[in-house]
């Protein structure tokens, strides 16, 4: 690489990374989150929203597509009176379990503390 050369030159020429893939394909904190409480068992909506602290319908209903069209989430029509949608994971979504597992004996060893990485949100 030349010396002077400027930021979006040196990335172009990186190589993609497996890790930064599935992070562009799960995306942000609301999808962590959301994988996580229908990695327990599958949610209605409302379950859903009420059971996420912080959580808007707006974006609920924003993550759960883009989980849905990215074959994590599946959505299924319960015929009742009226009718209830219920989200669940796929094949894919559940082959994150292993994922969420090494977050959780991460997050249990290191994140607990309450110290956070300087510039995380």
């Amino acid at each position: 690489m030349k010396v002077g050369s400027d930021t979006n030159s040196r990335t172009a020429s990186i190589p993609e990374c497996p890790i930064v893939d599935a992070i562009k394909n799960i995306g942000g904190e609301w999808n962590f989150i959301i994988i996580r409480y229908l990695n327990e068992k599958p949610m209605g909506f409302n379950e859903l929203l009420k059971s996420v602290r912080g959580l808007n319908s707006k974006t609920l209903s924003r993550v759960l597509k883009n989980l849905h069209s990215a074959g994590i989430v599946e959505r299924t029509i319960i015929n009742t009176q009226p009718f209830l949608v219920q989200y669940s994971l796929t094949e894919k979504g559940r082959s994150l379990d292993p994922v969420f597992e090494a977050l959780r004996e991460w997050g249990t060893r290191w994140a607990v503390t309450g110290m956070q990485i300087p510039g995380a949100k």
